[in-house]
């Protein structure tokens, strides 16, 4: 997720009643009007703000998404968008969330989760932090082998996880292992961090070998 929209509002437009009656083409035309209008001069009236440019509106069938980079642009979004549905008496079911990088995904944060949806998420984020080791395998050429250790160290030492590089008879010489131990959610990461590592290496491996002497 881009830094510059870690934020976003999530309206589903209630289906029993009014606009819910429509089908599927004439809800997809009401909402792009209301896409319009959100940051049109009618809102600007009604709600004596303008949407901040930082804020990307748009819609998957019935349902709505503002995406801001702060938490006060997408509040300003929330007013215009709301004032938007008031004028056109429309209910919706509005959801705030905040994209966290640990989890890879959306964390809901207003209205606050509760009940089961809480203890799901708790118990996500304790799996995610409990402690276990990984060992994992990557291509590495012999010439560039000793760079790729280096690199995978560094990366490590970043996430703070304790890193060993093994060495197994199974082992190919084109390849490497290496045995992690830290968080979940960190080793996690280091193992994005060797897939890519992985393919630069063999991108540059593929490069030379191209090369004509």
């Amino acid at each position: 997720m881009d830094d510059d929209q870690n934020w976003r509002l999530k309206a589903k437009l209630d289906g029993e009643d009014g606009r819910g009656k429509l089908d599927a083409d004439d809800r997809r035309s009401w909402l792009d009007r209301v896409l319009g209008r959100v940051r049109g001069p009618d809102i600007v009236r009604e709600v004596g703000e303008v949407v901040p440019h930082d804020v990307a509106v748009t819609h998957d069938g019935e349902v709505l998404f503002a995406y801001a980079a702060s938490e006060a642009s997408l509040s300003t979004a929330r007013t215009a968008i709301e004032a938007a549905f008031r004028n056109d008496r429309i209910e919706a079911h509005i959801l705030i969330s905040h994209w966290d990088d640990r989890y890879d995904e959306w964390l809901q944060v207003d209205p606050p989760l509760t009940g089961k949806a809480k203890r799901e998420q708790e118990a996500t984020e304790r799996a995610d932090e409990r402690v276990e080791s990984r060992t994992m395998i990557a291509s590495a050429g012999k010439e560039i082998r000793g760079e790729v250790e280096r690199s995978m160290h560094e990366w490590a030492d970043k996430l703070g996880l304790r890193c060993e590089v093994i060495d197994h008879p199974h082992l190919l010489t084109t390849q490497v292992a290496f045995t992690v131990t830290g968080p979940k959610r960190k080793i996690d990461e280091f193992a994005e961090g060797l897939r890519a590592e992985e393919l630069a290496t063999m991108r540059a491996e593929r490069a030379v070998m191209l090369t004509p002497l």
